[in-house]
């Protein structure tokens, strides 16, 4: 017996309880060496003049047998001698592939997918012993490779009519913790190839057993090649010879969703790297996407071989939506489980960013009824984004970003907005609050609604976080209605000096000024906020679970020409206690109208009663 040439003991334990975490990938990996050994064959049929190779004669072939406990894994590709055996299979991690690709670069028909050292050896996960039976092209002998594992292998001379490989494994019994008979199933082998290999370019054919009716009517199994896979992936036709029912059908069975996608994003990039892509963005959000246990990422072929069904690093956090696969050779770590941080995989995902974000402004554009369907499901995530990264992403996405108008009645974008408003007017107006409804009673809207000026409506916890990061628009100030920075034009009027200060020192401990107004049309109070905290910014702040309580700087706003104020100075004139009374009321008026939480409810109670 032979020893591994590569730490033995270490390296193959290592490889079997630690790499690969999940053991049904071992198919995968023995599927694609197959089609690795028919890449090989084919190329030497173009280039070195062997005759008598038809590429649609070549496959993978799989057999089961429960009474041995055997899983065969066969392919009629170009096969190994026993230097091969001895080099590809002898030395753990040595790639036979990875030589032979090396040696090929400029072959653009060949494609040769993994390391075949190590994910062969993904085979001892489930086999307690494997044998590996070849022969190569234009060699007359064959020759047999066995392994029961850690301690070693043989090589030897054996008989195999037919060029090519077979992998034949001895699965291993069940255990208490693991029930290996299911690699010896047909369902679940079947279901392996369709996860892991559907779009690998050759056949893959499971026998399976099919019951007939012979001649006199009487039941006959028989076994029979059963070709599993697809083969040809959608994403690799062309587009102009794909439907949209072809493209709905595929999403719906490929992500088991009900509804059709809203947009198809279909990509063909060449260049420094070529990659193709199929990307979708739902109809709607599914049940946990604004969960922590949403997973992003998109489905990473390498070739028809399945990589990873979530590829995360292939898409920005704010594009979490999109459902997609992506087929490129990329480089892969020691286990296909983990991509390398390359700058393969961050050009991919750079071009698959730009290109949906250019889908998305196409369909703001031109198709608007389903932009506005796909905001309503997703928007929060741009929102999200340039809040959570202080407005590094705030360039990518300001322009699709939409917000409720209240003077057009509908959501409209930044560029809307700006194109919309009076020339005169130098700010991007907004307000925030916990509907439109409760928005559009606010004050400072009436006011600048009255005065020609839209108003945008905030309506979700974090808008205005978000539009805070944003800052401005087109050189627009982005500015809250309700915040002093916006009425920062308005005279001081020194006549009522002294009222203002008792008004200030009897609300000392609610508000941090009290100021006169004449821009009040249908309210004798408002409340507005100095700094950069709203009301609506406090509310949401205090509803987590934060060590501090936040506290926005009120500023209780009384209009002078209302009948209210004039009552005012009438008893600041003459009953002091009373206008006490009456400013406390006044103060909970605003609140209530400013949709701020009246913490005493009681108390305001008890005002109005004593009042009356």
């Amino acid at each position: 017996m032979k020893s591994f040439k590569t730490e033995s003991k270490k390296i193959m334990e290592m490889m079997i309880n630690s790499i690969y975490t999940n053991k049904e990938i071992f198919l995968r990996e023995l599927i694609s060496n197959a089609s690795d050994a028919l890449d090989k064959l084919y190329y030497e049929s173009l280039t070195n003049g062997v005759t008598g190779i038809d590429k649609n004669d070549l496959a993978i072939k799989i057999v089961l047998n429960k009474g041995n406990r055997t899983l065969t894994i066969s392919d009629n590709g170009i096969g190994m001698d026993k230097n091969s055996l001895e080099n590809n299979l002898g030395t753990i991690a040595k790639s036979g592939s990875e030589d032979f690709k090396n040696s090929m670069k400029d072959a653009k028909d060949v494609s040769i997918i993994g390391q075949f050292g190590v994910g062969f050896y993904s085979s001892f996960m489930v086999a307690e012993k494997v044998e590996v039976i070849s022969k190569a092209l234009n060699e007359d002998k064959a020759y047999k490779w066995t392994s029961s594992g850690v301690e070693g292998y043989d090589i030897e001379e054996c008989e195999k009519a037919d060029r090519g490989t077979d992998i034949i494994l001895h699965i291993k019994p069940n255990t208490e913790t693991e029930n290996y008979d299911v690699y010896l199933d047909e369902w679940q082998i079947r279901s392996l190839i369709k996860k892991y290999s559907d779009f690998i370019k050759y056949a893959i054919k499971l026998e399976v057993s099919k019951t007939e009716k012979d001649a006199d009517g009487k039941e006959v199994t028989k076994k029979e090649f059963e070709t599993i896979n697809t083969m040809l992936p959608l994403w690799r036709k062309n587009k102009k010879d794909i439907t949209q029912d072809e493209y709905d059908k595929f999403y719906t069975s490929m992500f088991y969703d009900y509804e059709k996608p809203l947009k198809v994003i279909h990509l063909n990039l060449e260049g420094r790297i070529e990659f193709r892509a199929l990307l979708f963005i739902p109809q709607k959000a599914p049940y946990d996407f604004y969960t922590k246990e949403y997973e992003k990422g998109l489905k990473l072929y390498t070739n028809g071989v399945l990589i990873t069904d979530k590829c995360a690093n292939l898409l920005p956090d704010y594009l979490s939506f999109v459902k997609g696969v992506v087929d490129a050779d990329l480089p892969l770590n020691v286990s296909r489980e983990t991509l390398q941080d390359s700058k393969e995989v961050k050009f991919i995902a750079d071009a698959i960013e730009n290109k949906v974000l250019d889908a998305l402004k196409d369909m703001l554009q031109n198709d608007r009824a389903n932009y506005e369907k796909f905001y309503d499901a997703f928007g929060l995530q741009f929102k999200y984004s340039i809040y959570k990264s202080y407005g590094m992403t705030k360039d990518k996405l300001q322009d699709l970003l939409m917000y409720y108008s209240v003077k057009q009645d509908k959501q409209i974008t930044l560029k809307e907005y700006v194109d919309a408003k009076p020339q005169d007017q130098d700010k991007i107006l907004y307000a925030s609050g916990k509907s439109v409804e409760a928005i559009k009673m606010l004050p400072q809207v009436d006011m600048s609604v009255s005065a020609g000026h839209d108003v945008l409506c905030l309506t979700n916890d974090f808008d205005e976080f978000a539009i805070k990061f944003l800052g401005k628009y087109d050189d627009l100030e982005i500015v809250n209605v309700t915040s002093e920075k916006f009425d920062d034009q308005e005279k001081t009027d020194d006549s009522n000096k002294e009222l203002v200060e008792f008004l200030k020192e009897t609300l000392k401990d609610k508000v941090g000024d009290v100021k006169l107004t004449t821009k009040l049309n249908n309210f004798p109070v408002a409340l507005s906020t100095e700094g950069e905290l709203s009301l609506e910014m406090e509310r949401v702040l205090n509803s987590q679970a934060v060590p501090e309580k936040a506290n926005a700087k009120r500023v209780l706003k009384i209009k002078t020409d209302s009948d209210v104020f004039e009552k005012i100075k009438t008893y600041f004139a003459s009953d002091k206690e009373k206008l006490k009374d009456i400013a406390n009321l006044l103060y909970a008026e605003a609140e209530l109208i400013s949709g701020a939480n009246i913490e005493n409810t009681a108390e305001v109670a008890k005002l109005i009663n004593k009042l009356i």
